[in-house]
């Protein structure tokens, strides 16, 4: 990451806002309250959400997802105009799968 590697920054981020996303809780399974303000929870993190912790095998269902994702959208881009877009896409997935590919992978 020191030599600036943008592929590898780029995929990271994203797959990084993936499992954020996929901790998220519905809203419709999110505890709704209403009432007075003074019933309020208060302090520091009272207003955090409750967030689903994902298994193993979420995650790494996630990071083969975001990988696939790259691949896919690099074959697609099959216009010489396209090319650099296409070559960042596929370094981006093999960072991705470097990951799932290497020592202590599910």
């Amino acid at each position: 990451m020191r030599a600036r590697d943008k592929a590898a920054v780029s995929a990271l981020r994203a797959t990084l806002a993936a499992l954020d996303n996929a901790e998220a809780v519905p809203p419709q399974e999110a505890e709704l309250r209403g009432g007075a303000i003074e019933h309020s929870p208060v302090g520091a993190g009272a207003t955090e959400a409750v967030r689903r912790e994902l298994s193993e095998r979420e995650v790494v269902d996630i990071v083969r997802a975001e990988a696939t994702e790259r691949l896919d959208a690099a074959a697609q881009l099959t216009a010489p105009a396209h090319a650099d877009r296409a070559a960042r896409l596929r370094a981006e997935a093999a960072v991705l799968l470097r990951f799932l590919d290497g020592p202590g992978a599910a």
